[in-house]
């Protein structure tokens, strides 16, 4: 299995298209924290009277995860598209799955080396604003509680990716299933009379997001994200032995 995830990783690094995403993520996201710093520099001067008021982490920091979110929801179903349907489309899933290797550990390997390149992003995102304790003081309770947050996001994504790529032999196919589901859970709450409210927001992937970027930990937040993850890769390991014995 971690044999397995160490060529998911190699392989997704020997392919262009993962580091493209690598350096234009970083490029936008860079892009958007000096944005996020020029204008903390606009408003220091008013704020800095303020008792209580939000500082540089509040300030620059949060707004910075909460952005590589949304480029996490666009970036994933690129990433992984091809977990699967590649395997499909060159007919060496049969190959894969004749291998000395349950389906359960087929998938984790896929799973645990996507899931390493995600965790390699969000430290490189993660350095921009640690760069700032340079020059002044930081909140790194809140930054390691939204640094969390946005693991357990990119985890679920990725497992959710992960099954529909199983779905179909076209990658395209799997990117564009992949980013509806996601974007469904994202918004999922936006519609809805009171009385569907509560479901609705338990569905939403960014309802349970947005305590934990604020560092407000829960355990039913975290148990979410367990159960998605858990739930899409029971799901990813049912289909692989479906075709294993078929």
């Amino acid at each position: 299995m971690i044999i397995l995830a160490r060529h998911e990783l190699y392989r997704l690094f020997i392919s262009p298209l993962a580091w493209l995403i690598l350096a234009l993520s970083q490029l936008i996201l860079a892009y958007l924290f000096l944005t996020h710093i020029d204008y903390f520099m606009q408003i220091q001067g008013k704020i800095s009277a303020i008792p209580g008021a939000p500082g540089v982490t509040e300030l620059i920091a949060l707004p910075l995860f909460n952005n590589t979110a949304t480029i996490l929801l666009l970036l994933t179903p690129l990433i992984t598209m091809r977990l699967v349907a590649e395997e499909h489309r060159n007919n060496s899933l049969p190959l894969l799955l004749s291998a000395p290797l349950s389906a359960t550990q087929i998938v984790l390997g896929k799973y645990i080396g996507t899931v390493t390149f995600f965790l390699i992003l969000l430290m490189l995102v993660a350095v921009m604003p640690l760069s700032l304790s340079l020059s002044t003081t930081l909140d790194y309770r809140l930054i390691a509680s939204a640094s969390f947050g946005l693991f357990l996001l990119a985890a679920s994504f990725t497992a959710i990716g992960l099954f529909l790529s199983a779905l179909t032999k076209q990658p395209t196919i799997a990117a564009i299933s992949t980013f509806s589901v996601l974007f469904l859970l994202w918004i999922i709450d936006w519609a809805g009379n009171v009385e569907q409210a509560g479901l609705l927001n338990w569905l939403s992937l960014i309802s349970h997001f947005q305590p934990i970027l604020q560092g407000d930990i829960h355990s039913k937040d975290i148990a979410y994200y367990f159960i998605v993850i858990l739930f899409f890769l029971g799901l990813t390991i049912h289909r692989l032995n479906a075709q294993r014995f078929n």
